[in-house]
């Protein structure tokens, strides 16, 4: 399965679009369970890759759940993203401890529609809201990848710009008007005899202040992970299996902004996997589907997330 090389998903998937989560207006800029799969694998030779991924997010929240949005609290939120995610990616000719130096940027193009009802003045109103733009980009200042036979290992550096549109007064904000750090690492098995697949990836968020709002919000941990099993299918390889992730914000939110407290949510989830890689001519191509499911969450919306991926490595 040496085709696997092109699967440049990785890190990308990051930057999904942000709907309404833990921390500041609910959300960060890490999507749960996007990078689970070895799809996700950055490849350790010399190349230019191009990702193309299409993202849909539709959640709601418990009528007893308050969210802050636009600097008032909110009620029966609901929320419907879509976005389109442009992923470049260098691997370098160049080796940092043995392993493979590699470099990138992330730009998604997001709709979103937000709703919900806005308690002022002991008053309910209900209200709309809408947004569309470029959203926040993330560079890639560094991705280190090694291999060692059916197993490959990486980490990485992540860096969201607040590049996306941002007003306080909104409910739907498409930017979040803050950076975020991510460190990064992963580890996938795939085999080459029997085509059985076992990859994790973590990840570790930490945001500057939203100076606006004066809002810090707080450091998140995730975990994805995935377990398929690939066969040969219509000239290339084709996987089938379940992936999943675990959520969690692990230190609260502060400043005077945070209304709400603390506010530190989590969620998990779980949903099947498709992929199928294949060369075209002399170009590798990769595709993936993936749905999944949202389930114990807390202080968070909760739904359904959908990615499809298409990548090609030239």
């Amino acid at each position: 399965m040496k085709n696997r090389l092109l699967t440049i998903a990785f890190l990308s998937a990051s930057l999904a679009p942000m709907v309404l989560r833990a921390e500041e207006y609910g959300s960060g800029h890490y999507m749960p369970g996007a990078m689970a799969s070895f799809a996700d694998v950055p490849p350790t030779n010399n190349a230019l890759i191009y990702l193309n991924m299409f993202t849909f997010y539709g959640g709601d929240a418990t009528a007893s759940q308050t969210f802050e949005l636009g600097g008032s609290l909110v009620l029966n939120v609901e929320a419907s993203v879509y976005a389109d995610t442009s992923v470049i990616l260098y691997q370098t000719p160049w080796t940092i401890l043995g392993g493979r130096y590699g470099m990138g940027l992330a730009i998604p193009y997001v709709w979103m529609d937000v709703k919900g009802n806005v308690q002022k003045d002991n008053r309910s109103i209900h209200s709309e809201d809408r947004a569309e733009g470029i959203g926040d980009i993330e560079a890639l200042p560094l991705v280190l990848e090694w291999k060692s036979g059916d197993v490959s290992y990486g980490a990485c550096l992540g860096v969201y710009m607040p590049t996306g549109a941002f007003d306080r007064k909104d409910l739907a904000n498409i930017g979040k008007n803050y950076w975020t750090f991510e460190p990064c690492a992963h580890v996938s098995w795939l085999s080459s005899k029997i085509g059985t697949e076992a990859s994790l990836f973590s990840g570790y968020d930490m945001s500057t202040k939203n100076e606006d709002t004066d809002y810090q919000s707080g450091d998140v941990f995730h975990l994805d992970g995935t377990l398929a099993q690939h066969l040969p299918l219509l000239g290339g390889f084709a996987g089938v299996g379940v992936t999943g992730f675990y959520y969690k914000q692990v230190t609260g939110d502060s400043g005077s902004g945070a209304k709400l407290g603390d506010f530190e949510g989590r969620t998990m989830g779980v949903g099947p996997v498709l992929s199928h890689i294949m060369k075209i001519g002399k170009t590798d191509v990769m595709a993936e589907a993936k749905w999944l499911r949202e389930s114990d969450v807390e202080k968070r919306l909760e739904g359904d997330l959908v990615w499809v991926k298409v990548a090609v490595v030239f």
